[in-house]
């Protein structure tokens, strides 16, 4: 596709970041994102394995843009997903071994077994989910925000989404609110060229996306999302405009190394540009700086691969050694409180069975 807007990648302007980052911050950005990528080659391991079940999304690509956007969010702040949320996961804090054993659908997973890679939920770390409807985490995000301003809370709503996702209804009518209604929320287009097989420029009649919150008077920014500190700095500039009642549209360019999920072949790349691609891997990109500019020796940078490796690959026997959930948990999770007449049929199940139907005196 010679179109293609990955093949022919323009990075955004490389604003300078408002504070250098020191070597043990550079140090911490590597690991986190070397975690992120041995957990996902790990994953994708085990779904070719069958190990995983149901679809499985990588962040393969865009590890600096994860790890420079969570580091701006607090403890107390809110993030909402969609389906490529492994390595988001991760980085709110969540322990890999939880997240790993949510892929293989296990009870000490972080939906207990039930959401798989797609529905991750935490209260605790404030993961308010991992969406699979595209754009269904906006309206909700949204929503979010609404509530702590009506609470007159110091939280922000941050909410990621892909390139694709800007061209749905609920992308222009959840800004519009927020914008209306000065929202603590920063939402985040990862732009990685290609919304599913179809490029950007061929979805999109304006593919700088971020331009989009012109018109809701919105501030915005476009950033190169293959430097975590550039990715750091944007995002921190935006979760404090957030923060201040007003809302912020980010959009971080990337890249997306693997198909769209782990059973896309990815035949719309050719042998050429994934070849290209390869020039722009976030890791071994920042590997070469930490070394280039002496923070650390080949030898440490080595050691710590080795180590969120051994991490990896602690996750995934964890995961395996993890129990399957019991059937009657199914439907456990359905509802916050309980509903009346919440029907827990199980697929084959006679719609009225006659052992669900009340006694005749018990309805007197």
């Amino acid at each position: 596709m010679t179109d293609n807007a990955v093949t022919k990648r323009k990075a955004p302007a490389r604003k300078p970041a408002a504070k250098k980052a020191d070597g043990a911050q550079l140090t911490k950005y590597y690991r986190d994102m070397m975690l992120i990528r041995r957990f996902e080659e790990r994953a994708a391991r085990a779904y070719t394995e069958a190990l995983i079940g149901g679809y499985c999304h990588l962040n393969l690509g865009e590890e600096a843009a994860v790890v420079g956007l969570m580091s701006a969010l607090r403890d107390t702040d809110y993030l909402f997903t969609n389906y490529r949320e492994h390595g988001y996961a991760l980085l709110r804090g969540i322990d890999p071994n939880r997240v790993m054993a949510e892929l293989y659908g296990r009870v000490d997973g972080v939906s207990k077994g039930w959401g798989g890679s797609m529905h991750m939920f935490d209260m605790a770390h404030r993961l308010l989910g991992g969406y699979g409807i595209v754009g269904g985490q906006l309206p909700l995000a949204t929503g979010a925000a609404l509530a702590i301003n009506y609470r007159d809370l110091d939280e922000v709503v941050m909410c990621t989404m892909g390139d694709g996702t800007a061209n749905i209804g609920a992308f222009h009518e959840s800004l519009n609110i927020a914008a209306l209604w000065r929202l603590p929320i920063v939402y985040v287009v990862i732009n990685n060229g290609l919304g599913m097989g179809t490029t950007v420029a061929k979805a999109s009649a304006e593919p700088e996306i971020y331009r989009r919150a012109s018109a809701y008077a919105m501030a915005s920014e476009r950033v190169d999302g293959l430097d975590p500190v550039l990715v750091a700095d944007a995002a921190a500039r935006a979760v404090a405009s957030a923060r201040e009642g007003k809302p912020f549209l980010l959009e971080v360019v990337s890249e997306r190394l693997r198909g769209h999920s782990v059973v896309d072949p990815a035949k719309y790349r050719s042998a050429e540009e994934v070849a290209h691609l390869a020039q722009f891997d976030p890791v071994p990109t920042l590997a070469a700086r930490l070394v280039k500019e002496k923070i650390l020796t080949s030898a440490e940078v080595h050691k710590i691969d080795e180590e969120e490796t051994a991490r990896a690959d602690a996750a995934d026997a964890f995961a395996q050694s993890s129990a399957q959930p019991d059937v009657s948990t199914l439907f456990d999770y359905n509802y916050a409180t309980p509903v009346a007449n919440d029907s827990r049929r199980l697929p084959g199940e006679p719609l009225f069975a006659a052992a669900a139907r009340p006694a005749p005196e018990a309805s007197r």
